[in-house]
């Protein structure tokens, strides 16, 4: 809730729990050093012996990305249709992760968790395979729609099943999750054959090579690559290692259809003439180590673009991501590439739903309750205000925060108690073990630098004996800034001496006074406040 990514939400009657999804998110420009962030599942590993087990509705990285991390805490039962389970286990091999037991299941599956029953109907969204789940509880029935739009005329056929919606809806829907993301955005969401089209008009127009980079998961869009590539007689080389495998474990399972002699290896990329080949990358979004970026900055080891070469970037923005974009765009058309975007051609659609397929979802499912989700709060509360536009009740609307839970006894629902949830940040191999006191270190770190003061004491007579040293990083260029040094080592030497007359020998103290005299004289003559680490030696 309030944010794009980390989805998570658990159903529970009684002794019975069933969890949907379990993502990750991306860092924003605050955590510094952090690779992705996952949910707090202290709450589930707890409870662990009533989690019956977690249902994935589709795979992209902000449902299925935590679980690498979060199964080696939960080792709970995993169901996800096919294509899904193929890039899940991609990833639980990768991060040895062995011991879950998983099952694949389809549109038709039923499940039996405890008490609880889930049924499944197919959605349309920008991968294949997405579903939608109904857990029937004795309560009554509450559906999670998973990401989804009304795409009525898909490129994989997969149609999204409005008819077991509307049979939901007529059997009773006690309450709805529903996805907001573009709560906000008036109409329907176009469809991806539109973009098809504009993918082949820019494939006969080119003169050189084509690169197009697009979200790794985007498979949809990869199809089109695909048949645009088949049309005008391009190889195709892919770039990017989170590319590669989705291409690879799609193709094998049957989710893309391509000629097997279409895809050539980077190296051959040179030896072919440019007319004769695409290139596929992730970097839609401007990420600093994918593909595209490097080849905008010519630190790529295998592709560099040349001038004439068309660069299609066939994603929008997410938000926050807006100037890392414009920056790659810029440098992609000073190196002379013609650069084709969402702003000035139709190469992208969104693959969740405007504000009249939301109206179609609430009117097929007719909920009692209502529970806006995935997205922030303006988007929750735009979604809100549809609901009721399309007659629920504004007091059967549930606004929700991350930890909040909402309870339902006897068909009425009210807020129930909050349970502990969070950020958990991952850095390297560390899970969890970077907090708000390291993410704060770091930003003083990045903002004024640090100064480390290394004073050696006699243990026998309180004298000082070596130093104080002053070590500069990040705070001032040393050559050019010898006097401020040679002052600030006076400031320490004085504060030492004067806590040694007045017999204060606690290192804690004398810390403490260095840090307090030093960042105050430093303050005054420069308006900056490095971290100041003293270090106090004994001999």
């Amino acid at each position: 809730m309030d944010e794009i990514g980390k989805n998570m939400y658990a159903i529970q009657y009684g002794n019975d729990i069933v969890v949907i999804d379990a993502g990750l998110m991306f860092p924003d420009e605050e955590m510094l050093g952090i690779d992705v962030v996952i949910p707090d599942v202290s709450y589930l590993v707890e409870n662990q012996d009533k989690v019956r087990g977690i249902i994935i509705t589709h795979g992209h990285e902000d449902h299925i990305g935590g679980l690498p991390y979060i199964l080696k805490q939960l080792k709970v039962p995993l169901y996800a249709t096919q294509l899904t389970m193929g890039l899940i286990e991609h990833k639980l091999r990768e991060a040895h992760v062995h011991d879950i037991k998983r099952t694949v299941i389809h549109v038709n599956s039923e499940l039996t968790l405890g008490q609880l029953k889930a049924t499944f109907f197919q959605t349309n969204h920008s991968i294949p395979d997405s579903v939608g789940v109904c857990v029937d509880t004795p309560e009554g029935a509450v559906v999670h729609t998973g990401d989804f739009k009304f795409d009525m005329t898909p490129v994989n056929d997969q149609y999204a099943d409005l008819h077991r919606m509307a049979e939901l809806g007529k059997k009773g829907v006690l309450c709805l999750l529903s996805d907001s993301t573009n709560a906000e955005r008036p109409g329907f969401t176009g469809s991806e054959q539109s973009v098809g089209e504009s993918l082949k008009e820019t494939f006969r127009h080119a003169k050189q090579r084509i690169i197009v980079a697009t979200f790794a998961s985007n498979i949809h869009r990869i199809q089109q690559v695909v048949d645009a590539c088949v049309l005008y007689g391009r190889k195709l080389a892919v770039v990017g290692r989170s590319m590669i495998n989705v291409i690879n474990i799609a193709t094998e399972l049957g989710y893309l259809q391509m000629p097997e002699d279409l895809i050539i290896d980077t190296d051959d990329i040179n030896r072919l003439p440019g007319h004769k080949v695409a290139v596929i990358s992730t970097g839609s979004q401007g990420e600093t180590m994918s593909a595209l970026t490097r080849m905008a900055n010519s630190s790529h080891r295998k592709v560099e673009i040349l001038p004439g070469d068309t660069v299609v970037i066939a994603a929008t923005p997410i938000p926050g991501n807006e100037r890392a974009i414009g920056k790659t765009i810029d440098q992609l058309f000073r190196i002379g590439a013609d650069v084709v975007y969402s702003a000035v051609a139709h190469v992208h659609v969104s693959g969740h739903g405007s504000q009249e397929d939301l109206k179609l979802m609430l009117s097929l499912l007719k909920p009692k309750y209502f529970i806006p989700i995935h997205g922030e709060y303006r988007m929750l509360r735009a979604h809100a205000q549809l609901a009721e536009a399309v007659g629920v009740r504004p007091e059967n609307v549930f606004i929700c925060d991350n930890g909040d839970t909402v309870e339902i006894a006897n068909g009425r629902a009210r807020y129930g108690p909050k349970i502990p949830t969070g950020k958990v940040l991952i850095d390297g191999l560390g899970v969890g073990d970077v907090g708000n006191i390291v993410l704060r270190d770091r930003k003083l770190l990045s903002q004024d630098g640090i100064l480390v003061v290394v004073v050696t004491l006699s243990k026998e007579h309180g004298t000082i004996l070596a130093g104080p040293d002053i070590i500069s990083r990040g705070f001032v260029y040393v050559r050019e800034s010898e006097k401020l040094l040679d002052e600030a080592n006076h400031v320490v030497r004085n504060t030492m001496e004067r806590c040694m007359k007045d017999q204060v020998s606690e290192w804690a103290s004398l810390k403490t006074n260095i840090r307090d005299s030093l960042s105050k004289f430093l303050f005054e003559r420069t308006r900056r406040r490095p971290m100041i680490l003293p270090i106090i030696m004994e001999v």
